[in-house]
């Protein structure tokens, strides 16, 4: 059965391949194909269906609990209250007093044209959303990145600003499109519009709306009379409103006013020559003066007003909202109080000024003091207006960046030299000068730019500009350059603001740790939703880098060479730096400022607590440049006194080392290297440095201990001369013979460099009779009959001896051997011997003194005449006044001369006079003759 089974299985298998394609095959195949068709389209509409079903099912969830549309909220505001930072103290309420309501047909179709060619192209085409430009705007995003573009219409805004919360959820999305829906189903294009040119923000002052908006700005009685520039420029405001604001910031305000005026052509609301003709127009040209006074406050909630629209899009004049500041009132009030001239005495009424006030832990600002003499939406010196920080900003890209990424340390050596950037330009100090090697500390307490330099460098301007994004500044971006090599001493473009920098400084203080400066700590909408507005910290860099500068910081202050002691007060620890920066060449010839006029003046400095922020200067070039001392030192006295009285009765706090971070005695930098001290090494060239652990130095420095050897054997050479030269016993004898005088002299122990000087006194005068090495001997040829000859001899080494000679009268019938007097020469000697015992240390200054002298006795020897006779009694008259000079200038030496005189005290007397008669030198004397040893001391003298 089974075989016949198979067969007849087989059998039938075999049947069917034979039979001919397309014929029993075809059929079923087809029958397959639109079987499986059916199935995918059915089963696409049955997800389609369901999609749809859960779809609105969602929606309608969605929408179930989105606000009514209400007429009195859509036209009226609900004030906002503002409180400080004990969360209780309302500050202020903001809110719709100064809105002036304006109907539709008072609005001049220019004015509606430019909104709508700006925010809503398509205004009256769609109903209320229009998903052709969400199409347009998601490409926008997808391209250009998150948020290059918006979707939302007119109508949309005006629900945003009127009913919705903020947050950027799916759900308020979907409630915003279907309230927008529903307000175009109850209101006409013309009231929506209405509604939207009288609720939008234009400025700081509560300016809201485009009748008070014209008012403000330009004076204007009613929005009737504005031109078309002028409504270009309003349009182009709500976008960005501080940015954009012609009085502050002109350039950005052009820019924004011409994007403007060519989307009114580009939508043919007017022609390209119109918006050419309009772009001519300065965009200060028709500005009104700004005379509106400033309130209590309202510089701090100027910024409250612009976190709270930048980061939840809500209107805080109209929505009613809670809004928790950072607000410190006592500090607050007393930095107005600086501001209005009631701590220190500001030089004139245009010189301003910009601060801001930071709590290190929180990034929370305490303070901002906006300027002087502020009138209502003018120009915030504190956190609109852009300066360059000149060297303010070398611990944040150079010094910094090195510590970070190279681990130096606080005594890393740096040679302060002649120096160029890298195309060649050279680079200068302040003071034109150089310090030679220098730590990283030094330099930038003395604030040097040459080292600053060489750290940026050393770093690279990658990594610096990677240091300076993580502490909130995006300089590159801001300015539209690449980083620059003269971005290391703050040669910015454009600059940054006291906010900024506040911000920066404050991560020093704070281990390292970045918490970006704000007002606004959360808000409480009157449905009861809240938002953390709080910043969250991140690490901007290692706890070492954050403390090493900050010590480096302290040096500022601290340091005898620092250029911010000015600062110091007792019981805080500060740490800071200063800055400066000067007018361009053109500045200076168009406004005649001198060289040493100066631009912005700057103090960063902080506590453990509190971080401030300082500029000084003036508005424009034309008002006024830096120069006095009052001037110059105004950021840091303004500084000081903020410090102090927000410090009172407060913790004052340390800057905690880090386990990361070792301290280490080293010697001063004399080289690319650092070592650690040796026991030579002098106390005044040790100093204590910072070291990233693991990095300190284990090499002991030699430098001293060879110098220590080498003194050491310069001092017993020298006592080994000084005890020879005591054993050198010059000797000299005179003796009268057949009409001459014979003069010989010689040392004991003398040594083969020992040079003489031999002189003589005779009635004519002093005069040198020989100078050089070895024993040697003279005859003077007929001297004067009856007179004395008195002769010394000098040695090198300071000994000296004499001896003399009395010359026979012609009637005297004594014989030479009775004038030799040869028992003078042994008292000479033993006189001399015991005289130079106790004034061995004398002699070398002494004859020092009489070296100084020799020029004027070469000049006196040569101008002698010879008249009737000798050269040599000449010679000697000339001398004589010179030597009493001599004589005069060195008492130690006229005391050696005089003990070992060998004369009669008769002799002597007169010899400080400088008479005529024979006597005995007040003092050794030194070479006349130019070419002796002896004139190299009157060189060096």
């Amino acid at each position: 059965m089974s075989d016949n089974y198979r067969s007849r299985e087989e059998r039938r298998r075999a049947m069917n391949d034979n039979k001919p394609e397309g014929k029993s095959q075809g059929k079923p195949k087809k029958k397959k194909k639109g079987g499986l068709f059916r199935k995918i389209v059915a089963a696409v509409l049955l997800i389609g269906i369901i999609g749809l079903i859960a779809g609105v099912g969602t929606f309608f969830a969605m929408i179930s609990d989105a606000p009514k549309v209400d007429d009195s909220v859509l036209k009226n505001s609900f004030s906002s209250k503002v409180y400080a930072n004990d969360g209780k103290t309302v500050v202020k309420e903001i809110g719709a007093q100064k809105r002036t309501y304006v109907q539709y047909d008072e609005i001049p179709q220019v004015v509606k044209n430019a909104f709508i060619a700006t925010e809503d192209v398509r205004f009256y085409k769609h109903h209320g959303v229009d998903f052709y430009r969400i199409g347009g705007a998601l490409m926008a995003n997808f391209k250009n990145g998150f948020g290059a573009e918006g979707g939302s219409t007119i109508t949309q805004q005006v629900v945003k600003n009127s009913f919705l919360s903020p947050k950027k959820t799916v759900k308020r999305k979907v409630q915003e499109m279907w309230l927008a829906y529903q307000l175009e189903r109850k209101y006409s294009k013309q009231q929506i519009l209405e509604m939207y040119l009288n609720k939008i923000y234009f400025a700081s002052g509560e300016v809201y709306g485009i009748e008070r908006a014209a008012e403000k700005f330009y004076g204007v009685k009613s929005v009737k009379d504005l031109t078309l520039d002028e409504a270009a420029m309003l349009a182009g405001l709500p976008k960005a409103p501080t940015t954009y604001n012609p009085v502050t910031n002109p350039e950005n305000a052009t820019k924004r006013r011409n994007t403007v005026l060519n989307l009114m052509a580009k939508n043919g609301f007017i022609t390209q020559a119109e918006a050419d003709k309009a772009k001519q127009v300065d965009v200060q040209a028709h500005l009104a003066k700004q005379t509106e006074s400033t309130s209590k406050y309202d510089v701090f909630i100027d910024q409250v007003i612009e976190e709270v629209k930048k980061k939840t899009d809500a209107d805080p004049f109209s929505a009613g909202l809670e809004i928790y500041t950072t607000l410190d009132t006592n500090a607050q009030d007393y930095v107005d109080d600086v501001m209005n001239n009631k701590v220190v005495n500001f030089p004139n009424d245009k010189f301003q000024a910009g601060l801001v006030v930071v709590d290190n832990e929180t990034g929370g600002i305490q303070a901002i003091g906006g300027g002087r003499n502020r009138v209502s939406g003018g120009l915030n010196f504190a956190t609109n207006m852009r300066r360059q920080p000149g060297s303010t900003i070398k611990p944040i890209l150079d010094y910094g960046p090195a510590i970070e990424n190279l681990k130096w340390s606080t005594g890393q050596p740096i040679k302060d030299e002649e120096y160029h950037y890298s195309n060649g330009t050279p680079i200068r100090n302040f003071g034109r000068n150089y310090k030679g090697w220098v730590s990283a500390r030094e330099a930038l307490g003395r604030s040097l730019n040459i080292p600053a330099l060489k750290a940026f460098q050393a770093t690279g301007a990658d990594k610096a500009k990677e240091f300076a994004t993580g502490l909130g500044l995006k300089l590159d971006e801001e300015d539209g350059e690449a980083y620059s090599e003269s971005y290391s001493i703050g040669g910015f473009r454009t600059g940054v603001t006291p906010l900024q920098m506040a911000g920066a400084y404050s991560a020093f203080a704070n281990e390292g740790m970045y918490n970006a400066p704000h007002t606004v700590t959360k808000v409480k909408f009157p449905d009861g939703t809240e938002i953390d507005l709080t910043p969250k910290p991140k690490r901007a860099m290692q706890d070492y880098t954050a403390f090493m500068m900050t010590d480096m910081m302290k040096s500022v202050v601290n340091e005898s060479y620092g250029t911010a002691r000015a600062v110091r007060t007792p019981g805080l620890e500060i740490a800071g730096k200063t800055g400066t920066s000067n007018f361009s060449a053109a500045e200076k010839q168009r406004y005649n400022i001198p060289d040493a006029g100066e631009k912005d003046v700057w103090f960063n400095g902080f506590t453990p607590n509190y971080t401030i922020s300082v500029w000084t200067g003036y508005e424009t070039a034309k008002d006024g440049y830096i120069l006095s001392p009052n001037e110059t030192g105004m950021a840091k006295n303004i500084f000081k006194h903020v410090i102090t009285h927000i410090s009172e009765g407060k913790p004052k706090g340390s800057f905690k080392q880090p386990d990361s971070v070792v301290e280490r005695s080293v010697e001063k930098p004399t080289g690319k290297d650092l070592k650690r001290p040796s026991g030579s090494t002098p106390s005044s060239l040790i100093t204590k440095e910072y070291f990233v652990r693991g990095t300190a130095p284990t090499k002991v420095s030699q430098t001293f201990v060879k110098k220590e050897k080498e003194e050491k054997k310069e001092d017993k050479k020298e006592d080994k001369e000084k005890k020879d030269n005591k054993d050198v016993k010059p000797k000299i004898t005179a003796s009268y013979s057949g009409g001459a005088i014979s003069v010989n002299w010689s040392a004991s122990n003398a040594a083969s460099d020992t040079t003489f000087t031999v002189t003589m006194s005779s009635p004519n005068g002093s005069e040198q009779l020989a100078s050089g090495a070895g024993a040697g001997g003279k005859t003077i040829s007929n001297p004067a009959p009856g007179a004395t000859y008195s002769f010394t001899v000098t040695t090198n080494t300071g000994q000296s001896a004499s001896s003399s000679v009395k010359v026979p009268d012609s009637s005297d019938q004594a014989t030479e051997d009775d004038s030799t007097k040869p028992e003078d020469d042994g008292t000479t000697d033993d006189n001399q011997n015991e005289d130079n015992s106790s004034t061995d240390q004398n002699n070398g200054s002494d004859q020092g003194d009489d070296s100084s002298t020799q020029p004027d006795d070469n000049q006196n020897s040569n101008n002698g005449s010879n008249s009737s006779g000798s050269n040599s009694g000449n010679t000697d008259n000339n001398n004589n006044n010179n030597d009493s000079g001599n004589a005069n200038d060195g008492n130690n030496g006229n005391n050696n001369n005089n003990g070992g005189a060998t004369t009669p005290p008769a002799d002597n007397g007169g010899s400080d006079s400088g008479s005529q008669t024979p006597q005995t030198p007040a003092t050794p004397s030194t070479p006349s003759t130019p070419a002796t040893p002896q004139q190299e001391p009157t060189t060096e003298n």
